[in-house]
């Protein structure tokens, strides 16, 4: 995946400057992810349809939560 050209930041961005949180660029096939804080460190990236239940996955409460399959 090419480096995307529009990064989305987290609603949650935490406070004071609003940088403790997470930005989202979308792509055709692919989601991209990264901390932006430190923007220019790695990327992870996400097939487009498996991105959705990654992020379900990580609002469940309980004993599985962030527990993907």
């Amino acid at each position: 995946m090419t480096m995307p050209a529009v990064w989305k930041k987290s609603s949650f961005s935490g406070g004071g400057e609003g940088n403790d949180c997470v930005e989202i660029a979308e792509g055709t096939t692919r989601i991209a992810v990264r901390d932006s804080k430190a923007p220019a460190r790695a990327t992870l990236t996400f097939a487009a349809q498996a991105f959705t239940p990654f992020i379900d996955a990580l609002k469940t409460p309980g004993p599985t939560a962030g527990r993907v399959g």
